[in-house]
């Protein structure tokens, strides 16, 4: 199974309930937000991450996938 290494970048800051749901990613925080890394195995993976952040009220200000070195 392939998987691919997607950065979901969202705004604002992660609250500790958050930050309980992605402990799996790797997170990234800035002044302008943060920035998710995870292995993603299939397009419905894909689906249940952003619905997942939708669920916590977060704001999906982009989401790619990036190289493999960056998780």
């Amino acid at each position: 199974m392939t998987t691919k290494v997607y950065e979901f970048r969202v705004d604002g800051q992660l609250s500790e309930q958050a930050r309980e749901a992605f402990c799996d990613m790797r997170i990234e925080e800035d002044s302008a937000g943060a920035m998710l890394y995870c292995d993603v195995i299939d397009e419905s993976h894909l689906l249940g991450i952003m619905a997942q952040i939708r669920l916590l009220g977060l704001v999906v200000v982009s989401a790619h996938r990036t190289s493999s070195s960056a998780f």
